[in-house]
């Protein structure tokens, strides 16, 4: 009996959704990194206040992006391996974010920023038990 060749199968990509203005680069440049960490990205080049409105993230926590993923909101330039973090977590949040567009974050990393990288938390949102409010604690920190 002839042996079989193993076949090595690539482990399936985590799919993702993006919302993005279609002229913002440092989205696109987010989306890459994604892309290249495993996620299967599906972008929706209509702007994201309306969706990020929509999921329950207020705007104090926002950026120039949203997603969604494993059914939790990613907003602006997180990193990759705390989108991995959160859905091997699985905490009871809203999700994840970066507010702002911090230099040196994934996608505001290139060139142009000459190497800078400012620190920067992403923050860990919760729904408030009571009301229509959210909580924000560190999640991960960049010093």
């Amino acid at each position: 009996m002839a042996a079989l060749p193993v076949m090595a199968t690539k482990p399936a990509k985590t799919p993702m959704e993006v919302w993005k203005d279609p002229n913002c680069g440092c989205c696109k440049d987010w989306i890459e990194i994604m892309e290249k960490s495993g996620f299967d990205v599906k972008v929706h080049e209509v702007g994201n206040s309306a969706v990020r409105a929509k999921l329950g993230l207020p705007a104090q926590y926002g950026s120039c992006h949203t997603a969604l993923v494993g059914g939790y909101v990613v907003e602006g330039h997180v990193p990759a391996a705390d989108v991995r973090k959160l859905l091997q977590e699985k905490p009871k949040a809203l999700g994840i974010t970066a507010p702002g567009m911090p230099v040196g974050s994934p996608g505001m990393d290139g060139p142009e920023y000459g190497g800078r990288k400012d620190p920067y938390d992403v923050l860990l949102i919760t729904k408030n038990l009571m009301g229509n409010n959210v909580s924000a604690r560190v999640f991960t920190s960049y010093r």
